[in-house]
Parts: structure tokens; C-alpha cells; sequence
């Protein structure tokens, strides 16, 4: 039996593909450890790679051995205390060690296997299978991604895009067609030599001009080359024009005096994943902060996160600010909207129903998908109700989550934005 184990350092890369794989195969291990590891972050170090432990019984490693079937013979020492037939009883006490325990002065065992994984790998591993819903490809002019796509072939080019197949088959058909004369002619020259040879018919002179007739056209044949320049094929690639999917995401945040400390904190939490999840996986997104309590105001990304302002509520405000700025800035069409908001679901009773109405008639019409999440651990409010109104309205670009503690962030905004099957 032979164990391989590569240990190789990863100078030049040498052991990129062994790392690839070995994530790919503990992946469920990793993916767990990722999402415990975000529970238990604070917001200013949610971007450092981790530290992830494999469990001793799912180490194994690659092992060549015997397969079954041929013939073995094996020598086993005998033993003064065993015979035929006798049943071995099993060892009495003490564990496998390195997996913790009592103490033990018998067994032995491996502890868990900790690596590092870095902060790309880590960012990787948090946004696995996370997309935008609906995310529609709608923008062409003035595109910056192109494609290469093939446009056939042609008999000019660059050496690195040679055709081998059609090159050849090119120098076969000019092979062809310069030498089938010469060939069926060598055949009828070789046949009647042959013949005259055998038939004893031929006089010298005769069957020297044969030989002579006959290396002329292999010499002839041989002296057509087997590629020329003239047979080179070249694949001709054209730039094409991609359509780009332009995303503008409004984050929403409550900040009036009833989120106390613990709720923004959850908020802002699920915001910094949804800002770190748009600037990874897409390029080309815009995304604009807004913060509400009785008046909404849009502010930049340092304000958004760690201004102390505080108020009353009133939800439509933040709506009716989302509305003006795509009315005023976005109004072309090339754009895919979306909008998140976070709230403890706590406004003024008469301000909800004017939520739903903004909502169902002139936010969705215009957006792509719209996740509310609501930060409470009590009865859900008249906020609450009337977005459900919406969401039977808008049942597949509308979304509601509640949020209770802060282990239920990460597993809430994957549900929200896992990738679905079309």
C-alpha cells in the first residue's frame, strides 16, 4: 500500500490546482465555517480570509492498493494464545487520542485539520451562488465588453490562429489536383512494363524508355511539396458587441429613535453584505444610499453607515425620494433597478397605506426586484401588512424577510439572493 501526498510550496503556482481541489472537495465544511465566521464578525473585519477545521473522520487521502480478484498467498506468524474459530474480543477503554476527551494512556488518533483560507477565497465562498433576481442584459450602445466570436475562415492571417484541419485539407485537394494526371498516367506506364516483362514482348529499347518515362513522373510526383502557402487557413475572429447589465441598487435604512443600537447594527450588517456582494460580482453598478426617519435624505456611503441622526418615521418618504431619483436619472431605461430596504417595521399608522400605494403604482412598475427585510422580534406592524399587500401583487419581484438576531443575516441574504434555475 502507497500514500501520496503533495507538499509541494506553491512557488510559481505549482500547487494552485491541488488547493482548487481540495476546496472543492471539503466545500460543504468551508461554506459552513463561512457562514459562522460572518455571524460572529463585526462589520469592520468582514473582509479577512478565515480559519476553517476540517473534522478528523472526513481526512482521508488518496491510497493505491490491490484490487480484488487474482491469486495471494500470505504468511501469517502464528501465536501461542489464539485458535482456529476463536472470536477476538474488542479492546477495553481508552480513545482515539487528539479528538479531546478523558485522558487515556491507549489508542491514538489525528487532531482536526486547520488551514487558511485567504480573503478572495472567503469572498468566494460567502457569495457562492448568489445572483441579482431578474437581472436582465438590456444596454448595448456604447458597450465597452465585446466578445471574440468566430467569422470562418480566410487565407490570411496571424500564425497563432492557423486552421490545422482545413490547412490541411487544402494541401490534400492541391496534392489531388496536380498529381491524378501524373499518377494515372506512372499506373498505365508500370502496368504495361509489368506485362511486357512477363509476356518476354519487350525490346531493350522499349523497356528502357518505360524505366526512363516511369522515374521522370515520380520524380515529378515527388517534387510537389506536401503544404504550401497557398494552403494556409486562418480562423478569422470579429469583435461583437455584448449587451451589459447595468444594476442600480437603492439601500433603504431606517434610522428614526425606535431602531435602537442592536437594530441598526443588524442593519447596517446586511447592508455592508449586499454593498461587498455588488461591487465583487458585478462591474457595472451603481448603487445610491438613502437614510429616512420623518424625512429621507440621500447620502454617501461613510454617512450612510455611521451618522448618528436620528427621528420619527415616516416610510414614504424614502419611497418618494427612491422615485424622483430614477425619474430624474434613470428614466432612459438602460438600467436594471432594485431597491433593499431595512426596518424595524415601527411608522405612523396613516403613513402605511401611502407606502403601499407608491409601491404597487409607481416603484414596481419601474424596478427589477425589491427585498424588504424588518428587524424585530415582536408581532409584525401595519407596515408589515401593507407590504403584503404588494407582494401578492408583485409576488415574483417582491420579497419580505424578518430578521431577529444576528446569526439570521447571512442565511436571510442568501435566500434572497440565491441563484434560481430558469
Amino acid at each position: 500500500m502507497s500514500y501520496l501526498i503533495d507538499r509541494r510550496l506553491n512557488a510559481k503556482n505549482k500547487s494552485t490546482v491541488n488547493r482548487q481541489r481540495f476546496l472543492h472537495r471539503h466545500r460543504k465544511h468551508i461554506k459552513g465555517a463561512v457562514a459562522d465566521a460572518v455571524k460572529k464578525r463585526s462589520i469592520t473585519d468582514m473582509e479577512k480570509g478565515e480559519e476553517i477545521r476540517i473534522p478528523q473522520h472526513d481526512i482521508q487521502e488518496p491510497v493505491f492498493s490491490h484490487g480484488p480478484g487474482g491469486k495471494r498467498y500470505i504468511v501469517s506468524p502464528g501465536n501461542k494464545e489464539f485458535i482456529a474459530g476463536d472470536q477476538i474480543a474488542r479492546p477495553q477503554g481508552g480513545g482515539a487520542g487528539g479528538a479531546g476527551g478523558n485522558a487515556s494512556d491507549q489508542g491514538d488518533g489525528l487532531d482536526e485539520f486547520v488551514f487558511q483560507i485567504s480573503q478572495k477565497e472567503f469572498l468566494d465562498f460567502m457569495f457562492d451562488d448568489l445572483e441579482l433576481p431578474n437581472l436582465v442584459k438590456k444596454q448595448l450602445v456604447g458597450t465597452e465588453v465585446f466578445k471574440q466570436k468566430h467569422a470562418g475562415v480566410v487565407s490570411s492571417g496571424a500564425p497563432n490562429q492557423i486552421n490545422i484541419v482545413r490547412s490541411l485539407r487544402a494541401a490534400n485537394a492541391r496534392r489531388i489536383a496536380l498529381g491524378s494526371r501524373s499518377k494515372k498516367r506512372l499506373k498505365e506506364l508500370e502496368a504495361e512494363l509489368t506485362v511486357g516483362l512477363e509476356g518476354n514482348n519487350l525490346d531493350d529499347e522499349e523497356k528502357n524508355y518505360l524505366v526512363v518515362e516511369i522515374e521522370k513522373l515520380k520524380r515529378k510526383l515527388r517534387k510537389i511539396p506536401f503544404i504550401d502557402d497557398f494552403d494556409l487557413r486562418y480562423n478569422l475572429k470579429v469583435k461583437e458587441p455584448v449587451p451589459t447589465s447595468k444594476a442600480l441598487m437603492f439601500c433603504v435604512m431606517d434610522v428614526s429613535g425606535s431602531m435602537d443600537q442592536h437594530t441598526k447594527d443588524i442593519a447596517k450588517r446586511f447592508f455592508i453584505l449586499l454593498y461587498m456582494f455588488l461591487k465583487r460580482n458585478y462591474e457595472k453598478t451603481e448603487v445610491i444610499f438613502i437614510r429616512h426617519h420623518t424625512s429621507a435624505k440621500e447620502v454617501d456611503e461613510e454617512e450612510f453607515f455611521y451618522s448618528r441622526e436620528t427621528g420619527g418615521t415616516i416610510v414614504s418618504s424614502s419611497l418618494n425620494l427612491m422615485h424622483e431619483i430614477v425619474q430624474e436619472r434613470y428614466a432612459e431605461g438602460g438600467w436594471n433597478v432594485y431597491a433593499a430596504q431595512a426596518s424595524d417595521g415601527d411608522n405612523v399608522q396613516s403613513d402605511s397605506p401611502t407606502c403601499f400605494q407608491l409601491l404597487s403604482e409607481k416603484i414596481m412598475p419601474l424596478l427589477q426586484h425589491y427585498s424588504y427585510i424588518e428587524i424585530t422580534s415582536s408581532q409584525p406592524q401595519s407596515l408589515w401588512y401593507e407590504y403584503l399587500k404588494v407582494k401578492q401583487l408583485f409576488n415574483s419581484s417582491f420579497a419580505m424577510k424578518q430578521i431577529v438576531e444576528v446569526k439570521d443575516i447571512y442565511p436571510v441574504f442568501r435566500e434572497l439572493f440565491q441563484r434560481r434555475e430558469v
